[in-house]
């Protein structure tokens, strides 16, 4: 599902390059539950970014189901992000104007889907927020949020889910019960899922862990 090969990336800082990946390979399989870990300033949100198409590495290159991400322009990259993969944030990423189901609903209305509304409040009901469908996210808890930004994630059916620190704002139980709707839907719908965290509950319950020091993979 997702191919990476001495992907390396630098940025400009203070008249000199910061090189913040060094030739990071890996493969991560169809199905496959994987957990980026490491110390902060890693690398590891810089690495999701690059698989998920959100950013350009500087050099080498990143596969997912057979395209070249480096072969897109941005336009390229966003279709394909819209049509293969889900994102669940550490900050929720909510539209304050919108309720928790038009939430849900927007990216499958540009998506063209005829059924919005109601895949909108089957993956609602799901994280079990079917009380909480018309309110507004200042008028949701902290975990309430990220439950409606899992239900976004899942309800465009993502052959690929990127997560990065989904519990990172939640206190211990709250993240504990994300954790569970996390997987539980993982499970049903068969994604691939990527995911960085500082919670080693929440690594260990993957199948695999990648752990990053100063930019490098130094174990899997």
């Amino acid at each position: 599902m997702i191919k990476c090969e001495n992907l390396q990336k630098r940025v400009p800082m203070a008249g000199e390059e910061l090189e913040i990946l060094k030739g990071i390979s890996l493969e991560i399989k169809s199905g496959e539950t994987v957990a980026v870990v490491g110390a902060s300033g890693s690398g590891k949100s810089t690495l999701l970014g690059l698989l998920a198409g959100l950013d350009c590495a500087t050099a080498g290159s990143v596969v997912i189901n057979d395209v070249d991400l480096g072969s897109l322009d941005e336009d390229g990259r966003a279709s394909f992000r819209a049509r293969y993969v889900g994102f669940v944030f550490q900050s929720f990423q909510l539209l304050p104007a919108l309720t928790a189901l038009e939430n849900v609903m927007l990216p499958l209305e540009l998506q063209g889907s005829s059924d919005a509304g109601p895949l909108a409040r089957h993956y609602l009901e799901r994280v079990e927020l079917d009380d909480r469908m018309e309110h507004y996210p200042l008028q949701l808890s902290g975990g309430e949020q990220q439950r409606v930004a899992v239900a976004r994630a899942f309800a465009s059916k993502p052959a690929i889910l990127f997560a990065d620190e989904p519990t990172g704002n939640l206190d211990t139980e709250t993240g504990q019960r994300i954790i569970e709707v996390l997987f539980e839907l993982n499970r049903e719908e068969g994604t691939t899922l990527v995911l960085v965290t500082h919670d080693l509950v929440l690594a260990e319950r993957c199948q695999r862990r990648l752990r990053l020091d100063s930019g490098r993979l130094v174990t899997e």
